[in-house]
């Protein structure tokens, strides 16, 4: 449930969009403030995503308000989607998977250290990063060839999105059997 929290502020933007591209960035930088702020003052954790999206929106809002307001739809969800991979492949590259820290808030403690519990959570980052990439590629086929359907385009990251919200709900509890399999094997073998 938190992490579809966490990404509030997208589906904000994203709903918004079809009323005003300021609107929309301005509401989903204030929803991305409000959620980082009350989730840091109840766990004194500020996480990847919270901390990503609001410096998104908050920059893009300033820049496509002030310095360049005629950009489109398409452009501002192009760099969205850019902003969203560049968060998820960062959170990789800093070794701090953005599921991470919504997995923990789901987890007892003493799993949080485990290979199994950290290589579970790069694996479903990754598989974000891919569907980021995926949604960012079909935008940027969208922006720069006007042939290119925006009914593709949004079909092509919805299915993307989609499949990283079921791969994201099923493959920990596929690791979870495997685990309890593999303790009963071990159990069984020791006796």
């Amino acid at each position: 449930m938190g992490i579809l929290l966490g990404f509030a502020p997208f589906i904000l933007f994203a709903l918004l969009t079809n009323i005003s591209v300021s609107l929309a960035l301005w509401v989903a930088f204030a929803a991305a403030f409000a959620i980082g702020i009350r989730d840091f003052a109840h766990t004194r954790i500020l996480r990847v995503l919270d901390v990503g999206s609001t410096i998104l929106f908050g920059l893009l809002a300033l820049y496509a308000g002030f310095i360049q307001p005629s950009l489109s739809v398409q452009a501002v969800r192009l760099v969205v989607d850019c902003g969203l991979l560049l968060i998820a492949a960062t959170s990789m590259a800093i070794r701090n998977p953005f599921t991470l820290q919504y997995a923990r808030e789901q987890t007892p403690q003493e799993f949080w250290n485990t290979p199994v519990f950290i290589r579970t959570n790069y694996i479903i980052t990754a598989v974000w990063t891919l569907a980021f990439l995926v949604t960012t590629a079909a935008d940027a086929t969208a922006t720069f060839n006007k042939k290119f359907p925006l009914s593709l385009d949004i079909g092509v990251g919805l299915a993307a999105l989609a499949l990283a919200v079921i791969f994201t709900a099923r493959y920990p509890v596929l690791m979870r059997a495997r685990v309890q399999r593999t303790l009963a094997e071990n159990a069984g073998r020791a006796a």
